[in-house]
């Protein structure tokens, strides 16, 4: 792997819903990650703000980078959201992840989401690694 690549990014390399809604992979290492996403008029939900679902994906996004930053291809077990602020179209979103706790296989990351200066959305996720040959 080249100096400063995580697994996390050979994961992000693979992930093709996550790259084709234009996220970002800013930054992964050390149980933490970066990703940024621009609200497009297809995120746009019937009241002409971003659909949760979206700025959902984000957070997890962030979460899985900053969950497999460690090596092994770990999983969500688990997550919820809190929507603070509605976002527009056009807004640049940036979800920073963090490694709250790792407990044999099991982890815990909370993911903010801000607009700027701005938090728009706190994530929990909770994560599994994968057993090695047992594919769960």
């Amino acid at each position: 792997m080249a100096a400063g690549r995580t697994a996390a990014h050979d994961m992000f390399d693979a992930d093709v819903a996550s790259r084709a809604l234009g996220i970002e992979l800013v930054s992964a290492g050390d149980g933490a990650a970066v990703a940024r996403m621009r609200v497009t008029a297809a995120m746009l939900n019937g009241h002409a703000i971003g659909h949760g679902g979206f700025v959902f994906l984000l957070a997890d996004t962030a979460f899985a980078l900053a969950c497999n930053s460690h090596g092994p291809a770990t999983v969500a077990a688990g997550g919820e959201i809190s929507f603070l602020r509605p976002v527009r179209e056009g807004d640049v979103l940036t979800a920073r992840a963090i490694e709250r706790t790792r407990y044999g296989r099991s982890g815990i990351y909370d993911v903010t989401v801000s607009r700027g200066d701005e938090v728009v959305a706190e994530f929990r996720g909770r994560s599994r690694t994968l057993a090695r040959g047992t594919g769960g």
